[in-house]
């Protein structure tokens, strides 16, 4: 799987290991949840068993930050607001809203129960949004959706949440938070292994490192798109499989042993060619950030730019993506695409092999007798790291180490597995750049990454990125009027990233989900009330 970023909170070193996304994991979906018509070819109950890349350990919604623990949160937790993948908001566990630029206000659906029958009310959601911004609790979407100046009250069933500040996103922010039933707030640990929330589904049994048993409820009314418990195509069971190798997922889809996995290697192409039905959600694979602390060479942007410029975008993105590129045209590359339409407002220059030596030659690095590269007697090294869990990315790697070396570049390759993303990511800091990706689904989000404290200071900023320009633009976006204001001055943030190549959006491509004897929507990933059991 790709190395993304996820979550940084108090474990920002796990984030790392992981290769954890900071991204809107909403559970949205285009209208193939629908309860209101059935497709003549759905078959009600049996099991649907999906591919778990690796163990996801914690279940719990609260601190999970990993890819894997956050496409489990959806079987058995909801939100108050359902958002589609091309980002429409539709009632959840909230009937409707109201907003102004500094508060939201949700009127909570009737009957709606845990998983043990008790009642879930406003109340228990204002608790959530207070557990999720304190601080202290170190939770997932703490400082991402939910921020210290919120504050939540219940009245009846009645929730509003209120910022200090103007907020022109607090219904995408607020509304998309899984919320826990009250035992589970009030025992966090016990979400570890089990679960207490809303949903369609509830755990029911697990086997650690090997598979997660979730069951259908029969006392299900309040669904997004008129979903209950009886519609139909619904599966009785929800089975994650742990499969942690692409090509056993891909014979299991193809002899029947599950019905959905993630299979965006070499193998793609071979589930394609017999027929499988696939939905995809977009990767930034060929994203690179670079680590701009002061000890290393690339905390020189003339280094950076001639890094960037010297390399064959498209030969490049083409072995990043195994033949499958698309063109970067934004940094918010998830669900629900928050500020992308009308974008980018940045451009990417064109390869120039000679601009990028003059841009070398500028910054002291002049090539010796051997033709490599050095200033003050010390030999310009990147060490670039990659994940070795992608099968695409070694191959990329060394066309950029080729490429490198021909402007005088040696490039240390680094094949990195989780510990190691831990380690030089959050660690000892010993890196430069590489295949290193961001996925966050809002500008909000992506901000963290660049927006303040590093990570020694305990923020986000793993790159130690100071960019004033970009600062100054998110902090007026933040405050903005309204979302179209917002949206502008958020874009023309992004472009100050790319311009000053604190990160290069060199290539992405469609990740997809592949489904046998069922289908499904996966606007990040799949969505619980959209699956459909085939005849």
């Amino acid at each position: 799987m790709t190395r993304k970023l996820l979550k940084a909170s108090t474990a920002a070193a796990a984030c790392a290991v992981t290769a954890v996304t900071l991204a809107a994991c909403g559970t949205g979906a285009d209208g193939g949840g629908d309860g209101s018509s059935a497709d003549p070819s759905y078959v009600s109950g049996g099991t649907f068993t999906v591919a778990l890349n690796d163990d996801p350990g914690n279940l719990s919604p609260l601190t999970g930050v990993s890819l894997v623990q956050r496409a489990l949160v959806p079987y058995a937790y909801e939100s108050l607001v359902y958002t589609t993948s091309d980002g429409e908001a539709l009632p959840w566990l909230a009937e409707s809203w109201t907003q102004t630029p500094t508060s939201v206000t949700y009127t909570l659906k009737d009957g709606v129960t845990c998983s043990d029958g008790s009642e879930f009310t406003a109340e228990t959601a204002a608790h959530n949004i207070a557990y999720q911004a304190d601080g202290d609790n170190g939770t997932f979407w703490h400082n991402s959706n939910i921020t210290e100046d919120m504050t939540a009250s219940a009245d009846g069933n009645t929730l509003t949440i209120t910022s200090t500040t103007k907020n022109p996103f607090l219904l995408t922010m607020t509304g998309e938070v899984e919320m826990v039933c009250q035992k589970g707030l009030d025992d966090p640990g016990s979400l570890k292994d089990s679960t207490d929330g809303t949903a369609l589904f509830h755990l029911t049994s697990l086997k650690a490192g090997n598979e997660y048993t979730y069951t259908k409820r029969t006392d299900y009314t309040w669904g997004p798109q008129d979903v209950t418990s009886e519609t139909e195509g619904l599966p009785d069971t929800i089975v994650g499989k742990v499969v942690t190798d692409e090509s056993t997922a891909a014979n299991l889809l193809l002899s029947g042993g599950l019905n959905a996995a993630g299979v965006a290697g070499t193998d793609r192409d071979r589930l394609e060619s017999a027929g499988l039905e696939s939905q995809g959600v977009p990767n930034p694979i060929g994203e690179m950030l670079f680590n701009e602390r002061s000890d290393r060479p690339t905390a020189d942007e003339r280094v950076r730019q001639a890094l960037t410029v010297a390399l064959d975008r498209a030969s490049v993105g083409d072995l990043v993506t195994n033949g499958h590129v698309e063109e970067m045209t934004s940094l918010v590359v998830q669900s629900p695409f928050l500020c992308v339409a009308g974008g980018p407002k940045w451009t990417l220059p064109d390869p120039d092999a000679e601009r990028a030596g003059e841009l070398l030659d500028e910054a002291g690095y002049t090539v010796g007798s051997d033709g490599m590269r050095a200033k003050d007697g010390t030999p310009l090294t990147i060490r670039f790291l990659y994940d070795a869990g992608t099968p695409s990315h070694a191959a990329a790697a060394e066309e950029v180490q080729a490429e490198w070396k021909e402007i005088g570049v040696d490039t240390e390759l680094v094949a990195e597995d989780p510990t190691g993303w831990s380690t030089d990511l959050y660690q000892s800091y010993d890196w430069d750049t590489g295949f290193i990706q961001l996925a966050p689904g809002t500008p909000v989000v992506l901000s963290l990454f660049f927006l303040g404290d590093t990570s020694e200071q305990g923020g986000y900023n793993f790159m130690d990125v100071q960019n004033t320009a970009y600062n100054d633009l998110a902090t007026q976006a933040m405050s903005a009027p309204d979302a179209d204001a917002a949206c502008d001055l958020w874009q023309s943030a992004e472009k100050e990233l790319v311009d000053r190549v604190d990160v290069y959006p060199l290539a992405q491509t469609t990740s997809p989900t592949f489904f046998t004897g069922a289908t499904a929507d996966v606007p990040w990933g799949i969505a619980p009330t959209t699956i459909r059991m085939l005849g």
